[in-house]
């Protein structure tokens, strides 16, 4: 099969994106034009639910119960970082559903562009894991939720354990070393990487706004700025990258480890000494969406046993479901940075705390004109 038919293959739910990305590496192809191609090709027709994602998360394996219910998959929009998203939310684009994280909840919720998820409406909602839902600014009422949780993990550092040598334990050191320079690479959006600098600077993540604070971390993001190859929030460039060799090491979130692991690419994902950075994403659910009870198929079916257990082996990622975690063996959770009890994960590295729209202003300028190398 050639890389045409396999791409229709993927377009049709035939081929996972795992199983592409295999052989597109295989015949040493770059991959970092597959998501535009996907996001593309799963367009559906206008009286299905939109739902507003991170790239990679448009994609067939997470929907069957939605399109076997609708007979299609709903449509799809993509965004990169969740301020982006919820600034567009903000100028008058309405989705039926939008998929945040527990740092932004706050925000999102006081933007007074969402409504609450009755739990009841959803046939998975029982199964969803309480320590997930007990978020700060979660509670929207009895049987109420802001965010329904969906999917949790790490953002850490996964490296070619044959290339980077390390030199005692895994650190967030390795990110700022210079014997790689020019060949490390970092996510883009300071959602992850201001926080990354943060643990690297030793500020408590309870004085992030304070002057002190910003002024250490800009410190450390400017001193790594030169060694960096790449920012970026297309994931499958830092995963082509560290596959080739031009790359040693990578800021990263689980999916990228777990996916060159499956490829036979001999990286591993860091459990840095100073901890690594955790968080949990959901689903909510935009006050006029236009098509309501599929916003609730949309989630129901990203809840879904199926789901969860393609997210957690094909993306890495912890899932909501506690199902969904049946049958997969504990150590090969750990070596993908998972667990099936998800507070031994979020409580052992530094969770992310929600902060006031004026800080997420201020971080996001400030990291802007670092990258732009000011």
């Amino acid at each position: 099969m050639d890389v045409l038919d396999q791409l229709g293959s993927m377009r049709e739910g035939k081929m996972s994106r795992r199983a592409f990305t295999r052989s597109l590496m295989a015949a040493g192809v770059a991959v970092a034009t597959v998501p535009g191609a996907t996001r593309k090709a799963m367009a559906a027709s206008d009286d299905q639910a939109t739902y507003f994602t991170w790239g990679g998360y448009d994609i067939p394996e997470l929907f069957g119960e939605y399109q076997e219910k609708n007979g299609e998959l709903p449509n799809f929009s993509i965004f990169g970082a969740s301020e982006e998203a919820l600034t567009k939310i903000r100028g008058g684009f309405v989705v039926d559903v939008s998929h945040p994280c527990n740092q932004a909840l706050p925000r999102w919720v006081n933007s007074g562009f969402f409504q609450p998820i009755e739990t009841g409406r959803l046939a998975h909602a029982g199964d969803v894991m309480p320590a997930l839902t007990d978020l700060p600014g979660n509670d929207a009422g009895v049987g109420k939720l802001n965010m329904m949780p969906f999917d949790w993990g790490q953002t850490s550092i996964t490296y070619r354990t044959d290339l980077f040598e390390l030199e005692g334990e895994e650190s967030w050191d390795m990110l700022w070393d210079q014997r790689y320079s020019g060949r490390l690479g970092s996510l883009a959006a300071g959602a992850d990487a201001w926080w990354i600098g943060a643990i690297k600077a030793g500020v408590s993540f309870d004085e992030l706004d304070t002057d002190e604070a910003f002024e250490k971390i800009a410190a450390v993001m400017r001193e790594q700025r030169p060694l960096l190859r790449t920012y970026t929030d297309d994931t499958t460039t830092l995963e082509q990258a560290l596959a080739s060799g031009e790359m040693v090491a990578a800021m990263t979130w689980n999916s990228s480890a777990a996916l060159l692991q499956s490829e036979g690419v001999p990286v591993a994902f860091a459990q840095p000494k100073e901890g690594a950075l955790t968080w949990v994403c959901g689903l909510m659910i935009h006050k006029d969406a236009p098509n309501l009870d599929r916003a609730y198929d949309v989630i129901d079916s990203l809840l879904s046993v199926e789901t969860g257990k393609f997210m957690i082996n094909d993306y890495g990622y912890g899932h909501s479901n506690a199902k969904s975690f049946e049958g997969f063996d504990e150590e090969m959770l750990a070596g993908i940075g998972l667990s099936a009890d998800p507070l031994k994960i979020l409580n052992a590295g530094h969770f992310q705390q929600p902060q006031t729209q004026e800080w997420e202003t201020r971080m996001n300028g400030t990291f802007e004109e670092i990258k732009a190398g000011f």
